[in-house]
């Protein structure tokens, strides 16, 4: 029975866990994100007291509960296991010690690369870190792949619930990581079942200290028991000693194989009296975490208040679609001029620094929280945030940057702040997004094809929400853009548009840390943005 109510609980919360990850129409409520809050590292890193409290007390309660049902990758572990036997039958396990050396090692390796700022390492093995990479990378191109195919069947029935949605690699980098993560796990659990955990895992090494001291755990009773090794051999943590009557509680993840396998009701789950003194004893260091714990601070504190709001966006001067008239026919031009060998020389644009997602703040604050989940990058609608390789340093490969190949950060989303369950990257109300400046517009003029070509553009400042980029008077009846930095935002909508090839002629450069920027309305002249239907 106990074993029942595990798998179900397992397989329910890493369903809902793999398909928040996703889910790209939103069928899945936002609520659901506790799921992702609950995990072990982010409610560390974010302080989330109340979530660490109750994860270590309810190890201290029951055991390796969090790893046996709660973190996906102790789940993803369970499942190659089952397979591996599926295919062979006669597979056993057996007691083996414990590489407390190894386990020790590891943990203290990840504790000091996470104080010299060094997150690669944490994000790397952190479990629930690792299992966002795999599903972004590996496993969100076969959903859509399957998406697309029911659109297809769907539409030729004159039924059009799904739509088609392009699939194109994230990054080649996390997914080539992504890809020997899942590899190298699920050969050790293939091999022998909770392997990871019990060797690797900085956080099963941290749980498992707890658990030694768990209120609830397996024990024999040992007028019943006759050792006969059935219990060791279901084992998948390798932790049972049968012939001594040993558990090593330190690695148990409370799977209930044992009892479950045992035909002689020799193995037990119940309370060991003992322990009742000292989880009391314990008590008295969570209330003084939880009463001198840091609150958590309104991001509007970490930010510059500014004098005045941006007002509510009105009516464009042109229509989206006259602007998209104009970029196509200038780039078709452009193409001819290429075909017929007449090449203009421009200036390849070189991104300086990184553009963080806003709500991140800096780049030191995205490093030290940040685990590399990949949770914003799958749930971005414009699909412009991406993993980094080594834009932000070693410590900051595979962390989120944006990057506007595929699309621009719309104006008014916040999706990035609301989904991320660290901190790394904040949330934000829609007033302090349109507020925030993660990067600043730069214009290269040899690129443009209003000077190069002498044709009537704009695209770019059609496509500026604050009017950082507008027109100002050229030759004749041209105008070229003008920009500035003061008042953007970085949102990248003039890059995305801008028709210049091969190189764009306008381009956001990064900042080191985001600001809060000032804008005086009779400045601007606000405009709409289109989505492109992201």
């Amino acid at each position: 029975m106990l074993k029942k109510i595990r798998v179900t609980l397992s397989v329910i919360i890493l369903s809902l866990i793999t398909f928040y990850f996703l889910d790209f129409r939103g069928f899945i409520p936002e609520g659901f994100k506790f799921l992702t809050e609950i995990q072990f590292l982010p409610a560390l890193l974010s302080l989330n007291v109340i979530i660490l409290i109750s994860l270590i007390v309810l190890t201290l309660l029951f055991g390796r509960v969090y790893c046996s049902s709660i973190c996906p990758m102790g789940v993803y572990q369970d499942f190659v296991a089952w397979l591996s036997k599926k295919f062979n039958k006669k597979k056993r396990y057996r007691f083996s010690k414990a590489k407390n050396i190894l386990r020790w090692s590891v943990l203290g390796a990840t504790v000091i690369a996470f104080f010299i700022g060094f997150n690669f390492l944490v994000g790397l093995l952190d479990p629930y870190g690792a299992y966002g990479r795999m599903v972004t990378n590996l496993f969100r191109p076969g959903y859509l792949a399957g998406n697309n195919l029911l659109e297809t069947i769907f539409t030729s029935f004159g039924n059009y619930t799904f739509y088609k949605v392009s699939i194109y690699t994230i990054s080649v980098s996390s997914t080539i990581i992504a890809l020997i993560t899942l590899l190298v796990i699920g050969y050790l659990a293939w091999r022998g079942g909770r392997t990871y955990c019990n060797t690797i895992c900085p956080v099963g090494t941290t749980l498992g200290f707890l658990s030694k001291y768990s209120l609830f755990r397996v024990q024999f009773v040992d007028e019943k028991c006759n050792m006969c090794g059935l219990c060791a051999m279901k084992c998948k943590a390798s932790c049972i000693d049968s012939k001594n009557k040993q558990i090593d509680y330190s690695r148990c993840v409370t799977c209930f194989n044992c009892i479950e396998v045992c035909n002689r009701d020799a193995m037990k789950y119940k309370i060991v009296k003992r322990k009742k003194e000292q989880v009391a004893q314990a008590m008295p260091a969570y209330n003084y975490i939880k009463e001198n714990a840091p609150q958590n601070s309104s991001t509007s504190e970490k930010l510059v208040h500014s004098k005045e709001a941006i007002k509510a966006v009105n009516e464009s001067k042109r229509r989206f679609l006259s602007a998209t008239l104009v970029t196509g026919l200038a780039a078709g031009k452009l193409l001819a001029q290429n075909i017929s060998g007449d090449i203009i020389p421009k200036k390849e644009l070189k991104r300086q620094i990184p553009i963080a997602p806003p709500g991140a703040l800096s780049f030191d604050h995205l490093r030290e929280k940040c685990i590399s989940c990949h949770l914003c990058v799958s749930k971005c609608p414009s699909r412009v945030i991406k993993p980094a390789l080594l834009e932000y340093g070693l410590g900051g490969i595979m962390q989120p940057k944006l990057y506007f190949d595929k699309g621009f950060c719309n104006y008014d989303c916040t999706v990035c702040g609301d989904v991320c369950p660290t901190g790394a990257i904040l949330p934000l109300s829609v007033e302090e997004k349109n507020h925030t400046q993660m990067g600043q517009v730069q214009f290269i003029l040899e690129n443009c094809i209003v000077y190069y070509d002498e044709t009537s553009c704009g695209a770019c400042s059609e496509h500026c929400p604050t009017q950082a980029v507008h027109m100002v008077p050229y030759k004749g009846h041209l105008t070229i853009p003008e920009t500035d930095t003061s008042i953007c935002v970085g949102c990248g909508g003039c890059e995305y548009v801008c028709p210049a090839i091969p190189f764009k002629a306008i381009y956001v450069e990064g900042i080191d840390t985001h600001n809060f920027i000032e804008i005086e309305h009779d400045e601007i002249e606000e405009i709409v943005i289109d989505d492109f239907g992201f």
